[in-house]
């Protein structure tokens, strides 16, 4: 077996994976602000990390997984401007914050499901580990990192910046960052342009606040991240992972606390997903051009023509390199989900497909080629077109083009089973939700109907049942062995 490459931010290569302490990895992922829905951005990144998890357990590492839940503490701008993001939404919809936070995380969590991410080993709240957020503020102070003003902490970055380079994540020199700023004016409470709050004063009619050595106040939206990947990973942990958006400002700012706190490098690879496009123009809300999941889902949307299942979403995710921008338009979505439908297709066919006394394929030779690309830095889209080699060969196979033995058939189900469903994540669609499965029972009954019409040469009911199928999206398709059928 090929040993693992990954692609680093941090030194902008990829590197041979070499854990910490194997077979232990540590893997933190920021997770949702949830104060709106969750958008396909988010889901991209989640779903990629979902994928790498997958495979990494795959690969027999023992995995804690952490995704955080930001519940607190993220303002309007990443450089500590405007009113939170919670306060201003709670308010907007006459609810309490938390109601706000509850609301949304369950939303999150249910966007989750439909796309069949597996449930991080932990996943914290900011609200839940202000304590910890505390402590580290009071050590990163005591290394004399940062400064009090009025009851807000800032991180001091030119100090920081003579004993640790600031921004050795986007390769930047500090100079270069300091020009994309603007002058502080005389009312501001910072003393350097690029310094950030660790801890923000509260105002009197803030609601989501906490006492504090500095007066009552909330947390910065960095600190949170550092303080619980530390809590949870410990100071040094294997990989980080987020949208490729974090890495300039919030994943900068989490390697500067950490290595003010601890004075050690706080993550071996740094890891991000890259941005979406729809029909080549970045997706955003003030593109107009931005669609949530569940108007994915059902095509209530007008850049949409239609609606596609998670599962189809979630395999056309897997078609692009994670780092790699996605670029959604309904040409291609239509493309990979009936790309989809002929890999669930050939599944279903490998289940009753008939031995030969030898092979005419090398099965083995392409189980080899799906692990060599996922350990090429999880190049999922090349795993893809192995995939569909197995789905060619399956169809070959059943029209009595070419012969598999049983070994041989059996290998083809672990490649499936392995790659289709353990690491990429997908259901088929009769796993895919319990309407499914009653769905299943119901044309069964349709189907037993129908044949019984054609036994008793009743063939204007069963001709009838058909169409009206056919109208209705379903294919009824006739063989040696019965009736089948699918959406």
């Amino acid at each position: 077996m090929q040993p693992l490459f990954l692609y680093n931010t941090l030194t902008r290569k990829k590197e041979e994976f070499k854990p910490i302490n194997p077979p232990l990895v540590g893997l933190y992922v920021c997770g949702p602000t949830v104060y709106s829905d969750v958008h396909l951005g988010n889901c991209r990144t989640f779903i990629s990390f979902d994928m790498i998890y997958r495979y990494l357990v795959h690969l027999g590492y023992k995995v804690r997984y952490v995704r955080n839940i930001t519940d607190a503490g993220h303002l309007e701008g990443d450089r500590d401007e405007g009113d939170d993001k919670f306060a201003k939404k709670a308010k907007l919809e006459q609810l309490e914050p938390m109601e706000i936070v509850q609301k949304y995380t369950v939303g999150f969590h249910d966007v989750m499901r439909a796309f069949n991410n597996i449930p991080p080993s932990i996943e914290p709240t900011a609200t839940g580990h202000i304590c910890e957020q505390i402590e580290m503020i009071k050590q990163i102070m005591d290394k004399g990192f940062a400064y009090e003003t009025e009851g807000t902490i800032y991180f001091d970055v030119e100090k920081y910046n003579k004993d640790f380079s600031y921004g050795q994540l986007t390769n930047r020199k500090l100079d270069e960052l300091l020009e994309g700023t603007r002058e502080l004016s005389g009312q501001d409470e910072k003393r350097g342009r690029l310094d950030f709050a660790l801890w923000i004063k509260a105002k009197p009619e803030t609601l989501m606040r906490w006492p504090s050595p500095w007066g009552w106040g909330f947390p910065g939206w960095h600190i949170e991240c550092s303080a619980m990947s530390s809590k949870y990973l410990g100071d040094v942990f294997d990989i980080h992972g987020g949208g490729m958006d974090l890495q300039a400002t919030h994943h900068t700012n989490e390697i500067a606390q950490s290595q003010a706190c601890n004075h050690k490098a706080p993550v071996n690879y740094w890891m991000h997903t890259n941005m979406l496009t729809v029909n080549g123009v970045r997706m955003s809300k003030s593109a107009g051009n931005g669609f949530l999941p569940g108007e994915l889902f059902t095509g209530d949307h007008p850049l949409l023509e239609k609606g596609y299942s998670p599962m189809a979403v979630r395999f056309f995710m897997m078609q692009t390199h994670y780092h790699s921008t996605l670029d959604f338009s309904n040409e291609a979505l239509q493309a990979s989900e009936k790309g989809f439908e002929r890999l669930m297709d050939s599944y279903s066919t490998l289940q009753t497909l008939k031995a030969g006394s030898s092979s005419s394929e090398d099965i083995k030779a392409l189980q080899t080629k799906c692990y060599d690309a996922m350990n090429d830095d999880f190049n999922t889209p090349i795993l893809v077109a192995h995939l569909f080699d197995a789905a060619r060969i399956v169809n070959s196979a059943n029209d009595n083009k070419l012969s598999l033995t049983q070994n041989d058939i059996d290998l083809l189900k672990t490649i499936y089973q392995n790659f289709v469903f353990d690491v990429m994540g997908l259901q088929t669609e009769q796993e895919n939700s319990k309407a499914n499965a009653v769905l299943a029972k119901v044309m069964s009954m349709v189907l037993d109907i129908r044949n019984k019409a054609k036994v008793d040469k009743n063939f204007p009911l069963s001709d009838e049942i058909r169409n009206k199928l056919t109208d209705a999206g379903v294919q009824i398709k006739d063989g040696k062995e019965g009736s089948s059928w699918k959406i």
